[in-house]
């Protein structure tokens, strides 16, 4: 299949005008994932069912920050709601191995001070975006991965979970139909893509990224995205921008996509939408890369863009309304 016979999707998301300071300007945005997600091979149940988490990721999120909360609180609690759904490839839905098991991946950055924190590979973390966050907090690391990042969570008296958690029959058929792909039956691109992510700046003027993942079905050897890679998946810093990552995380980390964007903004002056299409709609192809990104700069604005036939993805500013988008709309 030619991934490039679609034509490719910008969104123009941003405020142009400088946006209001302090205690009247902030904003979240967040993603679910981005792939060949189709309106024709959406039933209106599944849509109305993604709509609806998408919704109260976003409302949890805005509530923290209009309540004063800080941006990594809001990241944090908005992409907890997605890994607890079933319906989003991080924490509870996340896609199976090839040996059949979860292995989840997150990672968390404060744009103020420029720490972060990551896990990978972890196999008993029912939110590894909590799990992320307390490395950044509570340890003097930024990427703790597999076993060691489990013993890290326990030390730090964080919950583990039995892998049964992570089972759902979707994401077991899926791995069933790639291992079975002798036999003729096809691959979902949407089995390829899927991550959530949440960027967000606070009353305080601070901006937050995060992002979690499950990674890719099938994936094998301790295969690591760009979901825990800070600029790659992740990346925040107040003098620019918060951005999180979704799409084939090895062109992301070779692109150092997120960083990318940042640093666009700062040495060459573009604007979060210019920067973002730059990178996804350009840099991104030339090498054969799919996906997208969601973003908030230090002024509240909000740019999304995306190479693939859909990401599900949504905003919300100081005094508006959810803003909700799957497709190519």
């Amino acid at each position: 299949m030619n991934m490039f016979r679609f034509p490719l999707c910008v969104l123009a998301l941003s405020a142009m005008s400088p946006a209001l300071a302090g205690e009247d300007n902030f904003v979240i945005a967040l993603h679910g994932g981005a792939g060949a997600i189709l309106k024709k091979n959406m039933t209106p149940e599944m849509e109305e069912a993604y709509r609806q988490i998408l919704e109260k990721s976003l409302r949890t999120g805005y509530e923290i920050l209009a309540n004063g909360g800080t941006s990594m609180e809001a990241v944090e609690q908005a992409i907890i709601i997605m890994e607890d759904s079933p319906l989003f490839n991080a924490g509870k839905g996340a896609v199976f191995t090839h040996e059949g098991t979860n292995e989840l991946d997150a990672s968390i950055m404060d744009g103020k001070t420029l720490k972060a924190g990551a896990v990978a590979g972890v196999k008993k973390i029912k939110n590894p975006i909590s799990l992320a966050r307390t490395v950044m907090d509570h340890s003097p690391h930024v990427m703790l991965v597999g076993d060691g990042a489990e013993q890290f969570a326990q030390e730090q008296k964080m919950p583990l979970v039995d892998a049964s958690w992570f089972y759902t029959e979707r994401r077991w058929k899926a791995l069933q139909t790639i291992l079975n792909k002798k036999k003729g039956e096809a691959i979902s691109e949407d089995s390829k893509h899927g991550t959530v992510g949440v960027a967000a700046l606070d009353k305080h003027g601070n901006l937050a990224a995060g992002t979690s993942t499950g990674g890719m079905t099938n994936k094998r050897y301790g295969r690591v995205g760009d979901s825990p890679i800070i600029g790659a998946g992740t990346y925040a810093d107040n003098k620019t921008c918060a951005v999180s990552a979704t799409g084939h995380g090895e062109f992301f980390i070779r692109a150092a996509v997120t960083h990318d964007i940042s640093a666009r903004m700062a040495y060459g002056g573009l604007s979060l939408q210019e920067a973002a299409d730059a990178v996804i709609q350009k840099k991104l192809v030339k090498m054969g890369g799919t996906g997208g990104v969601i973003a908030v700069d230090h002024q509240g604005n909000v740019g999304m863009s995306f190479n693939t036939e859909g990401m599900y993805r949504a905003y919300m500013k100081a005094g508006g309304e959810p803003v909700i988008k799957i497709y190519q709309d």
